[in-house]
Order: C-alpha cells, then structure tokens, then sequence
C-alpha cells in the first residue's frame, strides 16, 4: 500500500518526504528502518534526474527529535524543515562537486579501444621497443588529425601504468612485471 501510494503522487519531493515520514513509522523491518527510508528517499529524486539527498550534515539532535515527532506526536512539521535543510545542503555539496569534475577528453573516449588495445599489446611483448609499437597502432587505426593526440595519451597511459589499472587493459600484474623488467633493462 505504501508504494502504491507513493507512485500516486505526482511530484518526487513529496514521493520522497512522504517514504521518509512513511518507512521508520511503520517499522517494516526489525533493524535499520530510518537508514531504508533516507536511501528509499532517493529513488523517486534519481527518477527525476534530481540531485540526491544526503543527510552527512544534519545534526545527529535535529534528526533524532524529528523522527520522534513523527513516532510520538504524529508531527511531520520538524521532519519537513530537516528534509528542505538537508535537501538544500545536498543540492549545494553536489554542484561544488560537480564544478571540481574535470571535463572528459573527447580523444581519449573516442580511441578508448585503441588505446586499450595498444597499451595492452605493448606490454604483451616485453622484449619490443615501446614507441614503435605505439606509433604503427595509432598510425594504422587513428586518422591523421587525432594521431598524435592519441600517441601522446597511450605513451602517457604506459608510463602512468600500474596494478590499480591493469584491468582496464586486460592485464595481469605478472605481465606487467615482466614488461617492466625488460624495460628496465
């Protein structure tokens, strides 16, 4: 009854307060009944292309005595003003957030395979001079304009190489060691 409820309801900031008062009162679960409905809060936003909403920054006290009000006096009103504040605060993390998120690089997801493939092959073959390898690939699968951008981001790909990012290429730390000792040599 409850989701069907909900799903009636046309606007997601109501959806979401109304799982927010909704979840902890009727106490569907034995244990983390008020951590369900904030996380549960979320899906009508992410369903709105809205930003999410965290409660990191409400008082630990604000929280508490909302929820109380809801359980003992049947009162949302303290509950709405600690969800607008939270929803604000949210709102105001995400988009700092978002400012600091660097811009992807049209190249380097337009020859994401390519340069996949070309790191890949070069560590594959340990005993081969690296630039060669990179310079046929980019040069056999890159149109001339891109060439050199892409030969600069595999040949930095290569020297930035390391076991956190192995997998993205198909590789195995016991490949990359090897690779790396034939070039250390």
């Amino acid at each position: 009854m409850l989701l069907t409820k909900a799903s009636q309801m046309g606007d997601p900031f109501e959806q979401a307060f109304f799982m927010l008062v909704h979840v902890p009162y009727l106490q569907p679960f034995a244990d983390i009944n008020k951590r369900t409905s904030r996380l549960i809060a979320n899906l009508p936003l992410f369903r709105a292309n809205l930003c999410p909403l965290t409660f990191v920054d409400v008082p630990e006290a604000a929280y508490s005595r909302a929820i109380l009000g809801v359980y003992e006096l049947t009162r949302v009103e303290l509950l709405r003003d600690v969800f607008v504040w939270a929803y604000e605060r949210s709102t105001q993390e995400y988009l700092a957030i978002k400012q600091d998120l660097a811009e992807p690089d049209p190249i380097r997801l337009a020859y994401r395979d390519v340069i996949k493939q070309t790191v890949h092959a070069v560590v594959m073959r340990p005993g081969e001079d690296a630039m060669p390898l990179v310079t046929q690939a980019v040069a056999v699968r890159v149109p001339e304009p891109d060439r050199a951008a892409v030969l600069s981001i595999t040949v930095d790909e290569l020297r930035r190489l390391h076991e956190g990012v192995l997998a993205r290429y198909g590789l195995r730390p016991s490949e990359s060691a090897a690779w790396r000792a034939q070039a250390a040599d």
